[in-house]
């Protein structure tokens, strides 16, 4: 599936221009092969796949990358692990629900279009 841009004078780059886009590509047995690896880790988390998102997030060397490995070691329950990769990527630790750092993860990765920052 070719995804287009909701700027016309931004480049496509394959990966999702919404959150509306992103959910319509969660079906299949894996993310689409032309999304940058932080949205194929959020498509993992969203399928359920800690390990996978997880095998991607420890990967990225970037604050964006240290947030998502952050969110996944909450959401196993290992504060004390979150903690420092919240310190790692400069974001404050937080305290609303998972769904909600979900959101706030992949707004800020469409804002980047897809590039971990």
């Amino acid at each position: 599936m070719k995804h287009k841009t909701s700027d016309p004078g931004k480049r496509s780059t394959g990966n999702p221009d919404s959150g509306e886009d992103f959910r319509l590509n969660l079906k299949g047995d894996s993310p689409p092969s032309a999304w940058s690896e932080p949205f194929r880790a959020l498509w993992w988390d969203a399928r359920g796949n800690w390990e996978s998102s997880h095998e991607i997030a420890q990967e990225l060397p970037t604050s964006w990358g240290s947030w998502m490995h952050a969110y996944l070691h909450r959401k196993e329950g290992d504060l004390w692990n979150a903690g420092y990769w919240y310190r790692k990527a400069g974001v404050r630790e937080r305290g609303d629900s998972l769904e909600a750092e979900f959101e706030a993860l992949l707004k800020a990765l469409l804002d980047a279009d897809g590039n971990a920052f």
